[in-house]
């Protein structure tokens, strides 16, 4: 089963065909002379880009039946509010930490998918490293396991973080968490000290200088900010460095 969006880029046509399988299993790619078969992750040549042009991988369209099935349970849970209507499905490229250029996708509210897909080519444009852009689904909607495995994404219905049931930012696709890993949540002592991911204690030390830090001297927390989001990171009851939200 197919998903096939025809894009139009710096005056050349390209088809990108995304297959259950893609969502299901490691990244194939194979290339003919005028088509392209691409899944979440995979790496695409400079050749290609050049070929078909870098705003061609730069998509926002509503939520294609494919991968709205593969959300259901997971990020799209059985008690999810919103609308599908309410939502993007964005198709992006960003760099990794080699500098290559991969794909990768959100689930976005349509209130703010022009933003985030600016953003994104912003980002891209400057060759920021983010190390993974796939749907929570992959994580069973589970966002601990997404964190865990630095992976940046946006929509996902669940409540705060926290001894809270209140509704998330992310539940509402209003809110996005980038290279989370590097850019913990990190609720204060004086309630229960916690650190999500786990793994992202040893990038607590915010004095330190490592790759990926999103502080206020980081071109993602400028970008971000210049677009009207605001960040988690200069919060006052914890500190969510991964996390933007209008």
């Amino acid at each position: 089963m197919y998903f096939c969006v025809f894009m139009k880029g710096r005056g050349l046509f390209g088809a990108i065909f995304i297959s259950m399988m893609f969502l299901m299993t490691a990244c194939r790619q194979t290339v003919t002379q005028e088509q392209m078969t691409f899944g979440p992750g995979c790496i695409v040549s400079d050749e290609l880009l050049e070929k078909y042009g870098v705003d061609s991988f730069f998509v926002c369209m509503e939520i294609p039946d494919v991968i709205f099935d593969f959300m259901q349970g997971r990020s799209y849970k059985e008690d999810c509010t919103i609308p599908r209507s309410n939502l993007r499905y964005l198709f992006i490229i960003h760099r990794n930490m080699d500098g290559q250029a991969v794909v990768g996708e959100l689930v976005v509210n349509k209130e703010i998918s022009a933003d985030i897909l600016e953003i994104m080519r912003e980002l891209y444009d400057m060759s920021y490293p983010i190390e993974k852009v796939r749907l929570v689904d992959y994580y069973e909607g589970d966002d601990k396991l997404s964190m865990a495995d630095n992976n940046t994404s946006a929509f996902n219905w669940r409540s705060l973080t926290g001894p809270s049931d209140k509704i998330s930012k992310h539940a509402k696709g209003m809110a996005i968490d980038i290279n989370p890993l590097y850019n913990p949540y990190y609720r204060f002592p004086y309630v229960n000290e916690t650190v999500l991911p786990a793994p992202g204690e040893a990038y607590m030390d915010r004095m330190w200088e490592f790759p990926c830090k999103i502080d206020e001297d980081d071109a993602c927390y400028r970008i971000f900010t210049e677009h009207g989001f605001k960040w988690g990171g200069n919060w006052n009851s914890l500190r969510d460095y991964q996390h933007f939200e209008k």
